[in-house]
């Protein structure tokens, strides 16, 4: 979708990976903890994946140490990175704070130029994630990241990135068996979304959705309070960024407070637009983070009788 409200359309896809793609790794926000990283690394090449660490990857900025360095660096490292032709893929190390200080510094007409590469991450790079749906067209994919607690020690999701990497057609249908409607029914749409204080961040912004016409929207969030929740989506709901929406799928709440209050704001906010809402999908900051195809048609599906709860996307989520 273009940011003037029209109807959102199915994004470019790029190839999916095979053994001996080279892989750069990028830091847009927050600093990465060098031994995380290096184990990290260890995973991707275990896939078979050449993984090139960008030179900006370990710094922290002198002042501001929840910066992984410069914003003019930081946005360097990632613009060379997909303008590489050896590059096929970048993935982010770690989210944090910084892609907002950042995006703006990008050459997004040189990215687009590019063409079209995998792009992983979640969190904070929630805003390069809009940035990529919304200035170059190209499908992204909500995944965990290289020096990342989950993607480190949780086999499901290290299995969920990887399928979608090299098999996307093998993990088609998405959901944890916890999955659940919070408003049942059933839904067809463009994915797209993030951690959802990001996307209540970059309303307004030059480059801002302003409408959610068509699509299937998918938040998360961590360390919110509940009050902050429900800040949040009354931001959205105010300014008309959920008018149209198709459905809500909502991941993990990851040091929110108790689930049941989160869970009574999503029902009070979100229960009003009419449309299925699913809870607990299984992707974000919680203890699996499956990954998410962004800018593809799926459909949703939300049983009324209590069962699991699916998303399913209608194309393998890499070409």
């Amino acid at each position: 979708m273009s940011a003037d409200g029209t109807t959102l359309a199915p994004l470019t896809r790029p190839a999916r990976l095979r053994a001996g793609a080279r892989v750069a790794v990028v830091s847009p926000s927050g600093p990465v903890p060098a031994e995380r990283l290096d184990a990290g690394l260890d995973l991707l090449r275990g896939w078979g994946l050449d993984p090139l660490v960008m030179p900006h990857v370990l710094d922290v900025h002198r002042e501001l140490e929840y910066l992984a360095g410069a914003d003019e660096a930081r946005a360097r490292d990632l613009q060379d990175a997909w303008c590489d032709p050896s590059v096929d893929a970048v993935i982010c190390a770690r989210g944090g704070y910084g892609a907002h200080r950042m995006v703006d510094l990008v050459d997004w007409a040189a990215m687009r130029a590019a063409g079209p590469k995998v792009f992983v991450g979640y969190s904070d790079i929630t805003v390069l994630h809009e940035a990529f749906a919304l200035r170059t067209g190209l499908a992204t994919l909500h995944g965990p990241m290289v020096g990342t607690e989950t993607f480190l020690k949780d086999p499901r999701t290290q299995d969920s990135l990887r399928s979608t990497l090299f098999e996307p057609e093998t993990v088609m249908t998405l959901g944890l068996d916890d999955a659940r409607a919070l408003v049942p029914g059933r839904a067809r749409g463009v994915t797209y979304g993030g951690c959802v204080s990001l996307l209540a961040a970059d309303l307004a912004t030059p480059h801002g959705r302003t409408s959610a016409r068509g699509g299937l929207l998918v938040i998360e969030d961590t360390t919110e309070d509940p009050y902050s929740i429900d800040r949040i989506l009354t931001q959205l709901l105010r300014v008309g960024a959920l008018d149209g929406v198709a459905g809500v799928v909502c991941g993990s709440w990851a040091g929110c407070g108790p689930y049941e209050r989160v869970r009574a704001v999503l029902a009070d906010r979100l229960g009003p637009l009419g449309v299925p809402v699913v809870e607990e999908l299984g992707f974000g900051h919680g203890p699996t983070g499956l990954t998410i195809p962004l800018g593809v048609p799926a459909v949703l599906d939300a049983p009324a009788d209590g069962g699991r709860a699916t998303l399913t996307v209608e194309v393998p989520a890499l070409a």
